[in-house]
């Protein structure tokens, strides 16, 4: 009964997948090859700007290393908060079928970046480590470990502001708005350790500092000062998945199909 079930929704899910693959990405060009395209392109971009403009090492730190994980952190963040708020909106057709909820939805889209980002930094890793501008990560299960607790907390805020963009039409035109804020406080281009000792104090408030820190210390091995908590990142993101969900579900009755 259990496992008929998981595979009854497994399938809702994956087709959803596949749908948003086909949606999203068409089925000639490069399609999905542009989830990897896309950030291989900026990061590159960003790189040979802050190496033009800065030495090659920052506080200690290669430039390159330091650029991908803080690029590679920011485009999950940045596409979870996207993807997520628009979701139900891009999908209110779907929701005519019965076996379909808002909360496949929602797991379609998680997976489906979550995927996305992960392949596309494996692939912008490979590539710096070919050319010799970054090096293999010094702890690998820290590496794992911080990009899926940089996933957790961003899951969470993404829900939320899916669950808000829900109730509040004003929502919808803030979101992109907060993406942009979440640049300079999340983390991705700057360490903890180069702040003053009361900023450092506040910044540990952010549940994104604690994922790319942690991500940071895998690659750049203990000799790099980092700060992270992953107790508080994991309750933080708990707590705000809850929130989201309990929002998204408390607003279905808007977004219902007659």
């Amino acid at each position: 009964m259990v496992s008929g079930t998981i595979a009854r929704q497994s399938r809702v899910i994956g087709a959803l997948i596949m749908r948003e693959m086909t949606t999203r990405y068409g089925r000639q060009g490069l399609g999905f090859a542009w989830v990897i395209g896309e950030p291989l392109v900026f990061c590159f971009g960003v790189m040979i700007l802050w190496t033009a403009t800065k030495p090659a090492y920052e506080h200690g730190i290669r430039v390159a290393p330091f650029i991908m994980t803080g690029y590679m952190s920011l485009i999950l963040i940045r596409h979870f908060i996207a993807l997520l708020s628009s979701a139900l909106q891009a999908n209110l057709g779907l929701m005519y079928h019965r076996q379909i909820s808002p909360l496949h939805i929602f797991l379609g889209r998680t997976l489906l970046e979550l995927g996305g980002a992960t392949a596309a930094f494996a692939v912008v890793y490979v590539v710096l480590l070919a050319l010799n501008l970054v090096s293999l990560p010094h702890d690998y299960l820290l590496f794992y470990c911080g990009w899926l607790l940089l996933a957790w907390t961003a899951l969470g805020f993404a829900l939320v502001l899916a669950g808000l963009a829900m109730r509040y039409e004003v929502m919808e035109r803030l979101v992109p708005v907060i993406s942009y804020v979440l640049i300079p406080i999340s983390g991705a281009f700057y360490m903890v350790s180069w702040l003053p000792g009361v900023a450092q104090k506040y910044i540990m408030y952010i549940p994104f500092v604690h994922g790319i820190e942690m991500l940071r210390s895998g690659v750049f091995g203990e000799f790099v000062p980092v700060h992270y908590n992953v107790p508080y990142a994991l309750a933080v993101g708990a707590v705000l998945i809850i929130l989201g969900l309990l929002i998204i579900a408390a607003s279905r009755d808007r977004i219902e199909v007659e």
